[in-house]
């Protein structure tokens, strides 16, 4: 059964220019380019083919190289990358590693997450949040010089079909 894939997935950019308080901000000259690949073992090594479609169990590799097409540096730049739901992030393979996740898009924290949870005799405990909860990552890019790029990558795998959820 083949999967949907990389239509629906996109990278978010934010980019926060310091131009100095005589210049105002006009277009913001950072872009994103984002590119999934379908990963495979063959012989013992890693190949690479596009992500059109995948089947559940199938990992991929997203890349996102955000570029300063501009003429001015830009500062803190923040990169976030959505896993929607079907896929699922593969814990210790961003790049670079250290990188935040959020279950919800709005509060980010370093991985791995944890959340409190009441235990069955009544005590709070703190839990690991599995990674497959994770929805999305963001990596703090920095500056960028004019001209300049920088990539993150993560891989995520397909998630198995829930039978339940066919029969509905």
């Amino acid at each position: 059964m083949r999967a949907f894939l990389t239509r629906g997935l996109l990278a978010v950019l934010t980019a926060v220019a310091s131009f100095g308080p005589a210049m105002a901000q006009v277009d913001n000259p950072v872009h994103v380019a984002l590119t999934a690949q379908r990963v495979t073992v063959v012989n013992g090594r890693e190949t690479f083919a596009p992500a059109n479609q995948a089947k559940p169990g199938e990992v991929l590799v997203y890349r996102a190289t955000c570029s300063n097409d501009g003429h001015e540096t830009v500062h803190s730049v923040m990169a976030t990358l959505p896993i929607p739901a079907g896929l699922e992030y593969l814990p210790r393979t961003a790049a670079p590693a250290v990188v935040q996740a959020s279950l919800d898009g709005k509060t980010f924290a370093p991985v791995p997450l944890v959340r409190r949870v009441r235990g069955a005799d009544g005590r709070e405990v703190v839990q690991e949040v599995p990674a497959s909860e994770y929805r999305f990552l963001r990596w703090s890019v920095g500056t960028l010089a004019p001209k300049a790029a920088r990539t993150v990558t993560a891989r995520a795998r397909v998630a198995p079909v829930q039978v339940a959820a066919l029969v509905r």
